[in-house]
Formats: C-alpha cells, structure tokens, sequence
C-alpha cells in the first residue's frame, strides 16, 4: 500500500505544480506514457503491455535470477530438492522476521495494470484489432494478484486505477478465495479476448496458455483449503472442491484443444533431457510460453556457463530416492534396487529422468570440435577437489545444461527459456481429479502415464500400486502420493516443489527437524569435505542445524506483513504467528 500512496501522490502533486505554469500544459512529457496523448491505437496497447513481461512469469523467481541459471534451479534452497551448501533457508529453518517495509507487499505492478483498464477504451481502432492486448492485461492481472496471495494469504485485490481518497488504501484485506474468485475470473477473460492460435510464435500467451495458469491457480487454491482446513491458515466458508472442479475443467479444456502434446522424437532415453536443451520453441508442441533471447539485441542469458560446474550446489537424497525403478516400484521395496555403494549402482533399473535429470559418470559434460568429455572425466572425480568442483551432496543437476560448448558464451547466451508447459497441464488435471475423488483408469492413461510413455516407464495401474513404505505422505491415499511423486519427478526443478508443499501442508512430513541428505561418498571422494551421518550419507548441514530444519508450521507457511504498511492502514492485520509490535 506504501507504493500505491506514494506513486498517487506524486501523480497528484505533479498535476497541480502543471497547473501553475499554463504554458506547459501544451507540452507532453517526454520521458513517461501519459494517458493524453497514449492509447489511441492498437500499437500504443502493445507497447504498454509489454512491461509485463518482465514479471515474475516462473513458479518461483525473481527477475535478478530468473534466467542465469536457466529455470532449473527455482527449487534452490527453498525446498527439499536442492540445496546451497552454506546457507540454510531462513523459511525453512523458522528463522524469518517481520520486515520494517518492503517483504514483497508491493502493488506497484497492480497499479500498472489498472492503469491500463483505466484507459485502453481510449484506442480508436475496432477491438477486434485489440482484443489481444486487453486479453493479456486480464492475463497479467491475475499473475500479479495470485503472486501476492501465494505469499500472503488475504490480500488487498482492486481493479482500478486508486486515488489518494479510494477507500482501498484503507481498507481491510480481502478473504483469499473471493481473491482467487476474481483472479480465475480475470483468466476467463483472457482466454475469452485472446488468440487461439500461438502469438508470436508462443512468446505472448494466448487463450490456451491462460487456461493453462487458470489450472495452476485454481488447483493452489483448492488443495490449500483442502489441506489447510482446520489449521491458522484455514479459509473461512472454503469451497476447495468448487477450485478443483475449476482446474480439472481448466486442464481439460487444454487437453481436448488438440494443440499440444508431449514433445517426443521417439528416443525415449534422450527426450526428457533434450527438451531443455532446444534452442527454439516456437514449434515445440510442449512449450506453451516461452521467452526468446537474442544476443543480436544484447537479451542475454548465462545457462550453460554458470551450469559447468556445481559450484556449491546438489540435489538430495529424497530427491534421488523418488525416482521409482523400471518396475514402477519404490526403491524401498523394489528387488531390481541396486543400493547406495556406487552412483552407477544406484541409479541402475530407475525411471529414465533419473539420468536424464541428474549427472551420472558418463554423460557428455563437453563436446568441444567433436571430442566427448564425459562428466566422470571433467568433474565427477573431482567434485570436492576444489571449490568450482564442491557439490554438497554429490547429486549434481544435469536438466536444463547443454554440453556442446558452442552454446557458452561468457558475454551472453540466448538460451530460450519457457513458462509453462503441457505436462503440468496434465498433471494439474490428474491432481485434481484424484482429489475430487471422480479419477479413473482413462484419466491416468491420458496424463500420467503419457508422461511416462515418453521415457519408457511402465505405467502406473491405480489398482495395483505397490505401498511404500517411505511415502512422503502416509496420511493420504496411495494414488494421491504417485501422482504427487509424478509432480515431483517430471517437474524436478523447475520451481513447483515449495509452492506444492506449502499447498499440500506438507512441511511436517517433509521439513520440521529434517535436514537434506546427499550420496554416500565412501572412500571413492577421500576428499569429502561434508560431513557425514551414521550411516555414511552426507549430512552437509549436520553442523549448522544439529535438529533439523526449525519450520514453524503455525507461522511459516505465509510471509509476514511489513511493520509500516500495518501502520499506515491500521486494518490490516498480520498474519498468523508473526508479532504484530
């Protein structure tokens, strides 16, 4: 609300010191788009909207890290999948604190795409010529809003340009499902304004690519009043199966669209990994929004340099431990496990995104004028040699990183990078219909076990799943945790795990006293540098937290409001277990 009061009153300010000088009242400004002499045809609409697509359009990023390291690593140390190895996560270990400002209550951007609302009816073509550009405003939107209700629970939501006597700058905030009403309702519109068929090449949404969100967010929403009933962060009057029907609906809608399908050349132990590899999307059947990169116009990007070494950073055991072997059984119980002595040994008989996701001793690490250096020769051996080398846990994350070194530049690269694809579209759906309770055989078939088909993974029968004993979540049915292991796996680092375990209030299982494990090093890497637990495995963080992870399962599943902005609108209230001061 800060900003909202401040960019108001300079705006407001800025109008009476023009009204002092009659001569400038003939002069535009040069520097800014004002709402005079702007939004008179089509094109000022597109230039306008523009600014958006510099928002945090990933599950989990912000801008200043959102494309260096490609989009596979937004599960860094803010989850159970990956972690840095000095630093634990102040969310995770139940150490945040309440900020003075600032903490990410910012409607800067909402401002903006009011702003917009406020004034594209001044464009004088047809809509038709311009009903893309609204359909993207109602898109956009609803991504800021639903940002700020991830963090934040009720939120402020208005969808208008505030002045400085709107009674929204002082008003309480808004129940998170009437928010979420509002946001689905914005990607109705979307879907409803926007093209059918891919806008410049996939890189500007379109109706499927809003329906493809509305699945995402309707899907939040329903399984965190689902799972959330009954605890600090439970919704009042909640409706979760009206959100799940609403994202099942959503999914399906996609589905039966007939425009996508799992990107597939046939080579099913290539495909998964090569599809974060391609240098362009605009044809790709999978990646339904995408970013392009050009070196030509300096909008570049560091994926492969900063993804050569592991410099510090490794995936965990849970992790590992996730992958099912070839027989569709957990490792826990499967007979073609072939145990922890050895990487190879370990990842032999597993669903092929094990390899195809995690470095393993022989894969091409660089190809440099046609020779081959594979990672057990470049890095594997030496990977707690020396710092570039240090991994704190010995499962290094290979999706996303391309070995041809004619894809490195240390000036820049131009690695597209994508924002949704179908497979969480499937996935979205086979969570929802399983949570609602209506999932049969034919639902698996066309989503889960397409994903599968690509990789050559047996498919999942949900009559027959064998028990694990090591579910994630015990208390909930065998079917809800393969397709929640199903999420995990195909969406391994791509920025979904903390907003899953938050929705799914799953931090007690996955998080409270638990600290990340790594491989078992042995005598193989005498120059282990990690400690180790009882039974061999790294326990990087063994030292820094002896009890484990200190989340607090009352408090840290949302962020705290800021100290001023309480201040300045003394409704709104803090929210649960933070101090109020």
């Amino acid at each position: 609300m800060k900003y909202i009061k401040i960019i108001v009153s300079i705006v407001f300010l800025s109008l009476i010191s023009v009204s002092c000088e009659k001569d400038l009242l003939d002069k535009a400004p040069l520097d800014e788009i004002t709402s005079a002499d702007f939004f008179k045809q089509t094109s000022d609409l597109a230039i306008y909207m523009n600014r958006f697509y510099n928002l945090q359009l990933l599950p989990f990023a912000t801008m200043s890290d959102a494309y260096d390291r490609g989009i596979f690593e937004f599960d860094l140390n803010v989850s159970d999948n990956e972690i840095q190895q000095s630093t634990v996560d102040d969310r995770l270990n139940g150490v945040g604190t309440v900020p003075a400002s600032g903490g990410g209550w910012d409607y800067s951007y909402a401002r903006k795409i009011n702003f917009f609302f406020d004034n594209y009816k001044k464009c004088k073509d047809d809509f038709d010529q311009y009903k893309q550009y609204v359909g993207e405003a109602h898109f956009f939107r609803a991504i800021i809003f639903y940002q700020l209700l991830q963090r934040f629970g009720d939120i402020v939501w208005y969808g208008h340009m505030l002045k400085t006597t709107s009674p929204e700058l002082y008003a309480p905030r808004m129940p998170r499902n009437e928010v979420m009403d509002k946001i689905l309702a914005d990607l109705d519109s979307a879907a409803m304004y926007m093209s059918e068929d891919p806008v410049d090449d996939g890189c500007r949404p379109n109706k499927w690519v809003a329906l493809a969100y509305q699945s995402r967010f309707a899907l939040y929403e329903g399984t965190w009043e689902k799972y959330h009933a009954g605890d600090p962060f439970g919704v009042s009057n909640a409706d979760p199966d009206k959100f799940l029907r609403k994202a099942a609906e959503a999914a399906e809608a996609v589905m039966n669209s007939g425009k996508f399908a799992i990107y597939s050349t046939g080579h099913p132990d290539k495909d998964y990994n090569k599809l974060f590899i391609l240098r362009d999307y605009s044809k790709n059947s999978e990646i339904m929004f995408w970013k392009r990169f050009s070196k030509e116009l300096g909008i570049t990007n560091f994926r492969n340099i900063q993804f050569l070494y592991p410099f510090g950073l490794g995936l965990t055991k849970g992790v590992a431990d996730a992958y099912l072997c070839t027989d569709g059984q957990p490792v826990s119980v499967s007979p073609l496990f072939g145990g922890y002595d050895t990487i190879a040994d370990e990842m032999k008989d597993r669903d092929p995104r094990f390899t195809q996701t995690i470095w393993t001793p022989d894969d091409p690490w660089m190809i440099e004028d046609g020779v081959t250096t594979t990672w057990g020769e470049g890095v594997y051996s030496k990977l707690f040699s020396k710092s570039k080398f240090s991994t704190p846990t010995g499962y290094v994350l290979r999706k996303g990183y391309d070995p041809d070194v004619t894809t490195h530049d240390l000036s820049g690269e131009d690695n597209p990078a994508y924002f949704i694809r179908y497979a969480e579209v499937l996935l979205n759906y086979a969570e929802a219909k399983a949570e609602l309770g209506t999932i049969n055989q034919g639902d698996i078939d066309r989503t889960i076990n397409v994903l599968r088909d690509r990789v050559g993974m047996i498919h999942l029968d949900m009559s027959n799943i064998t028990a694990d004993p090591k579910w994630d979540f015990p208390d909930v049915s065998p079917l809800i945790n393969e397709i929640r292991r199903e999420r995990r796996i195909e969406l391994m680092c791509e920025g979904f795990r903390w907003n899953d375990i938050a929705r799914w209030a799953g931090a007690d299982e996955l998080i409270v006293g638990k600290r990340p494990r790594g491989f078992k090093p042995g005598d193989k890497f005498p120059k282990n540098k990690f400690p180790v637990d009882a039974d061999g495995f790294m326990d990087p963080f063994l030292n820094m937290i002896p009890d484990g992870y200190g989340f607090d399962v009352g408090r840290d599943y949302l962020d705290p409001l800021p100290i001023d902005q309480m201040t300045l609108n003394p409704e709104l209230k803090q929210n649960p277990g933070w101090p109020t001061y």
